[in-house]
């Protein structure tokens, strides 16, 4: 079937094939996109062993109780999103943009392919929550994909060999299959690690549409969304919404590149966007 790019396309399931022949850089391949082998730069590395190590079930709960709350700062988007973009994420090993270049590049893809208003939104903020670690955060409690703390480590994240230093590995309590819970029991009742995906979702939750809201805060859970690791921890309903954070994947992923979008032309619409559905201050 021939896709027209200048159109939206007319089913989900169309979208992430079309995406992976599109947008990736002449010059690499899809696959050497998220590549963790031998040649990832050592900061990414050093970056996961930290992460692994650290993000227990309890140091989530403390976190979630100092940040949840969101009396830190009050900023509209447009500044929150200048706020962070003195931020490079050492976990990533595919861009040394500045965030708010890669939140342009992905809103730009999604918008070029006429997708819903909401969707392109979604593209431009979904990163934001990285502004903890303008609070002081260390960036591997903020960034990196994320994962289920409470239960089993999977051996499908990335970096497993890490976790052999998190003392949960060595906790009966939370080292089984489930853990703290349940079979299927859905994933609002799943606590996963600490960092910008959770953190942008409190932000946000009250304003943005269902679909927005898995995107933001399951775009980085790499091993639900892409190994399909904890499909023992999902309800009917996240696999239903899954499809939405598979469709937004590509974008974030592979429209990575060093061309570097004009951020004073492309303000003005995307001011517009966010008064649409995120007015004023928000608290975060």
């Amino acid at each position: 079937m021939s896709i027209n790019s200048d159109q939206p396309l007319a089913d989900l399931d169309e979208w992430e094939a079309d995406l992976i022949r599109r947008y990736p850089e002449p010059n690499k391949p899809a696959e050497d996109f998220r590549n963790y082998g031998e040649n990832t730069r050592p900061g990414v590395k050093e970056f996961y062993q930290l992460n692994h190590r650290f993000q227990t079930y309890d140091f989530v709960q403390s976190k979630r109780a100092q940040f949840v709350p969101l009396r830190h700062k009050k900023m509209g988007v447009w500044e929150a999103m200048e706020y962070l973009n003195e931020l490079v994420d050492d976990s990533d090993p595919d861009t040394d943009l500045s965030q708010i270049e890669h939140l342009l590049q992905t809103a730009e893809s999604i918008r070029a392919d006429g997708h819903p208003r909401w969707f392109i939104l979604t593209g431009l903020i979904h990163d934001l929550g990285k502004i903890l670690c303008l609070f002081g955060e260390p960036q591997w409690a903020v960034v990196g994909d994320t994962f289920p703390v409470g239960c089993a480590f999977s051996d499908r994240i990335v970096f497993p060999e890490f976790f052999a230093e998190n003392p949960d590995s060595n906790d009966a309590r939370y080292n089984s299959l489930y853990g703290v819970y349940e079979p299927n029991i859905g994933l609002s009742n799943v606590t996963l690690s600490w960092g910008h995906d959770e953190y942008l979702y409190e932000v946000v939750k009250e304003r943005m549409p269902e679909e927005s809201l898995y995107i933001i805060r399951y775009h980085s859970f790499y091993p639900g969304h892409r190994e399909s690791a904890y499909d023992h921890l999902m309800n009917e309903h996240d696999q239903k919404m899954f499809r939405w954070v598979r469709a937004f994947n590509p974008y974030d992923l592979y429209t990575k590149s060093d061309a570097r979008p004009d951020v004073a032309a492309l303000r003005p619409f995307y001011e517009e966007l966010i008064d649409e559905f995120l007015p004023g201050q928000l608290d975060w």
